[in-house]
């Protein structure tokens, strides 16, 4: 798949099904993890989604339309510690409503930073996505901080934790583009899947 035009459409506090109803990817993943650099290197634009060396910058569902063909959908960064409890249990809220209720969803990228061991947060988003039945795939951001011989070390507390194997995850990073072709490749068959 090639991303030949992306456009930011609109911000949401509450869900609401985008007009015309398009197939949908999600990003999700803890503050700081990279979601919005992600979405930039993805559609090779420097500045699409905003981003900030500050956690939690992303506080609304943010929908951006790609290709004219899906919605790519920047979910709230979770597990910035700098929120009050309502603004987080608001963000969890919305959420939580936006995987119950959108029906175009056809696949789930779930950030993780490759040099930290899986948070609480990270396990809880995970096990969410599974009891809700919502495919995804793991990516291992910030990849190029860590030497190629050394990823596997890495990459075993993840797939321990988020019980995925290490062919499952895919190694990505926004410096260098590393893992851009595997996810493109992974967007495309979720959505030729339902085609």
């Amino acid at each position: 798949m090639e991303i030949k035009s992306a456009e930011f459409v609109t911000s949401m506090s509450t869900y609401q099904t985008p007009d015309p109803a398009l197939p949908q990817i999600a990003i999700a993943g803890k503050s700081n993890v990279g979601k919005s650099s992600l979405i930039n290197k993805l559609c090779n634009r420097k500045a699409l989604a905003k981003t900030s060396a500050t956690p939690g910058k992303t506080r609304l569902i943010n929908l951006f339309l790609l290709n004219g063909a899906f919605h790519l959908v920047d979910l709230p960064g979770y597990g910035f510690a700098k929120v009050d409890k309502k603004e987080k249990v608001r963000w969890g809220e919305m959420m939580e409503r936006y995987f119950r209720e959108s029906d175009e969803l056809k696949l789930t990228l779930h950030l993780v930073d490759i040099r930290h061991e899986p948070t609480q947060d990270d396990i809880q988003m995970n096990a969410f996505l599974r009891e809700m039945n919502l495919p995804f795939i793991v990516i291992a951001t910030k990849s190029d901080k860590i030497s190629r011989g050394a990823r596997m070390k890495y990459l075993a507390p993840i797939c321990r934790a988020l019980q995925v194997q290490p062919w499952q995850v895919i190694c990505a990073s926004s410096e260098n583009g590393d893992g851009r072709d595997q996810i493109l490749a992974a967007l495309e068959k979720a959505l030729q899947e339902d085609a």
